[in-house]
């Protein structure tokens, strides 16, 4: 390959880095307009700035305390079908080195939603049953079993505290969880939370606020009731 052709592959090749670039800025300028206009819709405060402080605030969530630089952003808040609600983008860092000993940054980014609770609960952790599960569970750290061999075949149930698991995973609970197997659910002191893998497009996220508040309402009163 001559000089020239090397010239020509590199210049076309930083033009597609460029583009990418450009794309990515456009379409996260139009997410932004449109998480906007939800909010707007929806009667909830928007803000696209990086919030540290709430990764802070709610780090006693596992989701929310991995990594380094941790922040949330584009973050809708407010009141919700008389709920208060949080639903946000989350950043976090981890690291590595690679065999030259050079090390690597990674980036993770994904949408959260959380619904605060009246009262203050132990922690539970609802998630679909998958290999680091099973690796968990051969050393020692077991999950609950239920009479529904599917609902225990198909996703994992983490707490210290087993009656307040079976009183949250409910038969109505568990039909849910069935017809919605991509839910990861968490609850711990106030929060009630959902984690996705990825930032949801913004047409999403409104579905996955009806999603959570209809979680909420599948828990038994007298678990969220206050005296």
């Amino acid at each position: 390959m001559g000089p020239v052709v090397i010239v020509i592959v590199f210049g076309l090749f930083a033009l597609l880095v460029i583009a990418g670039i450009i794309y990515g800025i456009i379409a996260a300028r139009k997410r932004r307009e449109a998480l906007f206009e939800l909010a707007t819709r929806l009667g909830l405060d928007f803000s696209p700035a990086q919030d540290s402080q709430m990764a802070d605030g709610y780090s006693f969530l596992n989701k929310l305390a991995q990594g380094s630089n941790r922040y949330a952003s584009n973050v809708l808040s407010g009141n919700y079908q008389g709920h208060r609600v949080l639903a946000f983008d989350y950043h976090y860092e981890t690291h590595s080195t690679d065999s030259k000993g050079n090390r690597q940054t990674h980036h993770h980014y994904f949408s959260f939603f959380i619904l605060l609770l009246p009262k203050v609960f132990p922690e539970l952790k609802i998630s679909r049953e998958g290999f680091g599960s099973k690796i968990a569970q051969a050393f020692g750290y077991d999950d609950i079993d239920f009479e529904s061999a599917e609902f225990s075949r198909e996703f994992c149930v983490r707490s210290k505290d087993k009656r307040f698991a079976y009183d949250v995973c409910n038969a109505q609970m568990i039909e849910y969880l069935l017809a919605n197997r991509d839910l990861n659910i968490e609850i711990e002191a106030n929060a009630l939370a959902l984690a996705f893998g990825t930032c949801l497009a913004a047409d999403k996220i409104e579905e996955n606020l009806e999603r959570l508040l209809q979680i909420r309402q599948l828990l038994p009163e007298y678990l969220v009731s206050t005296p």
